[in-house]
């Protein structure tokens, strides 16, 4: 499913695949390591396929516009097609780009892939673009007409031969001293045959999805994200395969629904894009953050003495990616009970995850910071020991990544702290020694997020 590609086989024409890796100094939101990590291993997948077919993959560093132009100019080429972008400085690059071919005599276009709906075309009755979720996807599917499907599989005649290409290993995309991504092959495996073997199991057990997604024990969500950021697999793709008469479970429509916030984060990057750097509500940019280095250390770390939150940070770490339920926790004690800035989970984020996405992870940080477009209330705070009781009652999923806990009875397993002596003892713990005391009690790190929420109301 590659709309840009396939028109510029179109006809018949010689086609030299090209992926430029921006190097620009200074350049915001190029990618973190993880995505890094995943970036080295499906552009050499890609590479190999179509040497398959054929051809080369061009890669090339440096400013897109500048290279890009100059490709198209020493190769003589016609024109030059890409799938457009979401992200505010890449779409400042097309325009660039686009104007430096016309003025070059070269033709190009830039098509729609990354999403379901051009964000040009979502639009509120009175013409602005849309705040709340509920009413911009019943928007979305009242106009399914205009939704992308997938172009199938593209035959393309490549270039036998490319300019000069720069390789894999001379970008050292890949972490060395230390390897800390060496596990993340055990859980993926980046590339479009992963992502398309992905969603067809997925598509396959979606029935169960709306039940068991909130229960990070439990193998329902997609797993879907890093291949969708990545183009492994579309959207248009993941939507239809969970669409028909054998895919009609609540699972699946709850599924899309999950899609449509993906649609969402996109719509809202796409025409307000200072959603990474400012609060959707302006009012936010007064609140009383608090500037603590340690305590950020210490939940970047999974120290912070709440398990379920622990678990997920360490899932981070080890395998690049966090059950989505998990992450709302783990954000929402960040900015409620550390009264830690969204931004600096929001970074932690890009760089850790192998799914990160500009528009996911900044709406995402917003919403559960509740300053961000249709976002939950400030005052709803998660209360990670009721949160990890009711989503992993057995802590099957705890005592899988924090395993220090794991003897302790399943009374106390979310809560340690409040287990007697001679339970602490009977399971071999010593808290402050094994397994940290929580940093702030769940009870007081909440009327501390309240207190910090009527001060901001004094500052207005």
């Amino acid at each position: 499913d590659h709309p840009a590609l396939t028109a510029a086989a179109g006809g018949g024409r010689t086609v030299i695949p090209c992926f430029i890796r921006n190097t620009q100094s200074g350049r915001k939101w190029l990618p973190g390591g993880a995505s890094r990590w995943w970036l080295h291993h499906s552009l050499d997948q890609l590479g190999a396929d179509i040497r398959k077919a054929g051809g080369q993959l061009l890669l090339r560093s440096g400013d897109p516009v500048v290279v890009l132009t100059e490709i198209a100019m020493e190769t003589g080429a016609s024109a030059v097609y890409w799938t457009r972008a979401v992200e505010p400085l890449d779409r400042q690059d097309e325009k660039a780009l686009q104007s430096r071919l016309e003025k070059a005599g070269i033709g190009s276009e830039g098509f729609d892939g990354h999403l379901l709906f051009d964000p040009r075309d979502i639009r509120s009755q009175s013409g602005t673009p849309f705040k709340v979720f509920t009413p911009f996807w019943k928007n979305c599917l009242a106009h399914s007409k205009k939704m992308r499907a997938p172009t199938g599989k593209v035959s393309a005649r490549f270039a036998a031969s490319v300019p000069d290409s720069e390789t894999l290993t001379q970008w050292g995309l890949l972490p060395t001293k230390p390897d800390w991504a060496g596990g993340f092959s055990k859980h993926w495996q980046p590339g479009e045959r992963g992502g398309q073997a992905a969603l067809m199991a997925f598509a396959k057990r979606s029935s169960g999805y709306d039940e068991g997604r909130n229960f990070p024990a439990q193998d329902d969500t997609s797993r879907l994200s890093p291949y969708l950021h990545f183009g492994n697999v579309s959207v248009a793709q993941a939507f239809a395969a969970t669409t028909g008469k054998t895919r009609s479970s609540a699972g699946a429509v709850s599924f899309q629904r999950e899609l449509g916030w993906r649609e969402f984060s996109a719509h809202l990057l796409f025409h307000f894009p200072r959603l990474p750097d400012k609060a959707f509500r302006p009012e936010f940019e007064k609140f009383p953050w608090r500037k603590d280095s340690k305590t950020l250390r210490i939940w970047q770390r999974g120290q912070t003495g709440f398990p379920i939150v622990d678990a997920g940070m360490r899932q981070l770490w080890h395998t690049g990616w966090m059950h989505n339920r998990v992450r709302m926790v783990a954000a929402s004690v960040l900015v409620k009970h550390f009264l830690i800035h969204w931004k600096e989970g929001q970074d932690w984020f890009w760089d850790t995850l192998v799914d990160a996405d500009l528009a996911n992870n900044s709406a995402g940080w917003q919403w559960v910071a509740g300053c961000g477009a249709d976002a939950a209330p400030y005052f709803r705070v998660f209360n990670p020991v009721l949160q990890g009781q009711k989503f992993d009652a057995k802590a099957v999923y705890v005592r899988r990544w924090v395993p220090e806990i794991a003897a302790l009875p399943d009374k106390y397993v979310h809560a340690p702290w409040t287990a007697p002596d001679d339970i602490l003892a009977k399971a071999g713990l010593r808290l402050g020694v094994d397994y940290p005391h929580p940093v702030v009690a769940p009870e007081v790190g909440r009327q501390r997020a309240l207190d910090a929420l009527a001060e901001l109301k004094t500052r207005l």
